[in-house]
C-alpha cells in the first residue's frame, strides 16, 4: 500500500498555568462547561505547572519511533498532531503535504475501541482535511486497534512480575490484589462500542482479555485481580462504567487485603490522569489504610512498545493477511478501518 508518512494523533495537552482553562475549553467544546467547573478539574494541571506530561511524552515517542524506523531502514517521516492542543491535525497534515507526504497512515495514543479512542480521532482526521482544504488531495488511514499486540502487552507483563516482587522483598506474604486500572466511559458508550461483546461492549471486553492475558504471562499461580476505573467527569445522573478505583481500594482494605499492584492498563504513557487519579489519589487512598500500592509503569517509551507499533505500521505496508497479524488475546487482531481523504483508493 502507498504511505508516505506517519501522523501520531494525540490527546494534547496545556504546557503552562495559561493554557490550562483555554484546553479545557477545547476539551468541552460545546457542552456548556462553565469557566468555575473548569477550574475545578485545573487543579490537577495547576499542581504541576499548568503542565501535562503529555506532550513531553509525545515527543520522545515521536523520536523513539523515528529511531526504530530508522533502524529497520524505512524511510517513512513521523508528524504529530493534537485534538486540544498544539499542533494540530491541520497543522500536521498541512505541514506533511508542503513536504510532499500525501498519503498518511494514523497512529492514535489509543488502544482500545471506544468513541474517543476511535471514532473522534477519525472525526478530527476529517476535520483536518476540510480545515486545510486537502481532502481531495490526501489521505489518511488509522491503524488498527493494537490493545493486544504483544508490543503493547509486554511491558505490562514486565511491570506486573517486578511490583509483586517488590511487594514480596518488602511485606513478605502480603495478601494481594491485582487492579488493572482504565479510563471510565459512560455506559451507552462503552455498549456503542462492539454491543455483541456484552453490555460493556468491545470496550470492556478488550481490557478484560488484555488484563486475564497480562496476569497469565506475569503470575501463572492465579493471583486475585479485578478491573476498575477512573478519571470519572460529566452529570452523575449518567451511568459510568464502575467500580471507581478508590471505592474499589476501600473494599478490598475491608476484606483484608494488604497490597495492591495497579496496572494502567488503559494508557499508553503517564499523562496526567495517570499522574493525578493513580499515583496521586488512588495511592493516598491505600496509604490511608495502610496499605502497599505499586503502580506498573505505561509503556510510553519501551522498546517492546516502540518496536511493535513499527510493526504494527509494516503490516499495513505489506498488507499482511489476518491470521498472520500478532494477538494475546482471542478478540484479535482487530481490523483495519478505510482511509479518510478522496485518494483513499489507494489506502485500504
Amino acid at each position: 500500500m502507498k504511505v508516505d508518512a506517519i501522523l501520531l494523533a494525540s490527546f494534547g495537552g496545556p504546557e503552562g498555568q495559561d493554557e490550562v482553562i483555554p484546553f479545557l475549553r477545547r476539551v468541552t467544546n460545546g457542552r456548556g462547561v462553565p469557566d468555575e467547573r473548569l477550574e475545578e478539574v485545573a487543579h490537577h494541571y495547576r499542581a504541576n505547572g499548568g503542565v501535562s506530561p503529555i506532550n513531553a511524552q509525545n515527543r520522545a515517542l515521536k523520536a523513539a519511533l523515528e529511531a526504530e524506523l530508522d533502524r529497520r531502514g524505512i524511510e517513512l517521516p513521523v508528524y504529530w498532531g493534537n485534538r486540544n492542543s498544539p499542533p494540530s491535525m491541520a497543522d500536521a497534515v498541512a505541514q506533511a503535504h508542503a513536504a510532499g507526504d500525501d498519503h498518511l497512515l494514523a497512529l492514535v495514543t489509543s488502544a482500545y475501541t471506544s468513541y474517543s479512542g476511535v471514532g473522534q480521532y477519525l472525526e478530527d482526521f476529517q476535520q483536518a482535511l476540510d480545515e486545510t482544504g486537502l481532502a481531495g488531495e490526501v489521505s489518511i488511514a488509522k491503524l488498527r486497534e493494537y490493545f493486544d499486540h504483544p508490543g503493547f502487552v509486554a511491558p505490562f507483563v514486565e511491570g506486573v512480575r517486578d511490583a509483586l516482587a517488590r511487594i514480596e522483598a518488602e511485606r513478605p506474604g502480603a495478601r494481594t490484589h491485582v487492579l488493572f486500572a482504565t479510563h471510565s466511559i459512560p455506559m451507552v458508550a462503552a455498549r456503542a462500542s462492539g454491543p455483541s461483546l456484552g453490555p460493556g461492549g468491545a470496550y470492556v471486553a478488550q481490557h478484560l482479555a488484555v488484563a486475564q492475558a497480562v496476569l497469565t504471562q506475569a503470575v501463572p499461580d492465579g493471583t486475585p485481580w479485578s478491573l476498575v476505573y477512573q478519571s470519572r467527569s460529566g452529570s452523575p445522573s449518567v451511568p459510568w462504567l464502575e467500580p471507581d478505583i478508590n471505592a474499589a481500594i476501600d473494599e478490598l482494605a475491608a476484606d483484608g487485603v494488604e497490597a495492591l499492584v495497579i496496572v494502567p492498563i488503559g494508557f499508553v504513557s503517564d499523562h496526567m490522569e495517570v499522574m493525578w487519579d493513580l499515583d496521586t489519589e488512588a495511592a493516598e487512598t491505600a496509604a490511608a489504610h495502610g496499605m502497599l500500592a505499586i503502580r506498573v509503569p505505561t509503556p510510553g517509551t519501551h522498546p517492546a512498545f516502540v518496536a511493535g507499533l513499527v510493526d504494527l505500521v509494516v503490516e499495513r505496508l505489506d498488507d499482511v493477511p489476518d491470521d498472520q497479524r500478532p494477538h494475546v488475546t482471542e478478540l484479535g487482531p482487530w481490523p483495519d478501518l478505510p482511509a479518510l481523504g478522496a485518494v483513499a483508493g489507494s489506502v485500504r
